[in-house]
């Protein structure tokens, strides 16, 4: 195991979390800024007004985007795991 092998494996670990969570982070982000913004223009104060609206939000991108981060995942496993024999060597 080289040290080159080590940190392909790395970087392309990193970057299918970064793609599979993306979807998610983007759309929270999104709907936090919009009811915080909300909440601004209206002066309500309530902390726990942003939580179910980020919750829908989340529960619909994980249900559109579900297929494409299994996708992602399972070709991910599959590729770590059809190189395993070189990681014991």
């Amino acid at each position: 195991m080289t040290p080159a092998f080590i940190q392909g494996i790395a970087f392309e670990t990193l970057s299918t979390v970064l793609l599979v969570s993306a979807p998610v982070l983007i759309v929270a982000l999104i709907v936090g800024l919009t009811v915080s913004i909300l909440q601004a223009t209206t002066q309500i104060n309530e902390m726990t007004l942003a939580y179910i609206p980020k919750i829908v939000a989340i529960y619909v991108t994980l249900i559109a985007f579900g297929g494409f981060i299994i996708d992602r995942l399972m070709g991910f496993t599959t590729r770590f795991f059809s190189d395993f024999e070189r990681f014991t060597q």
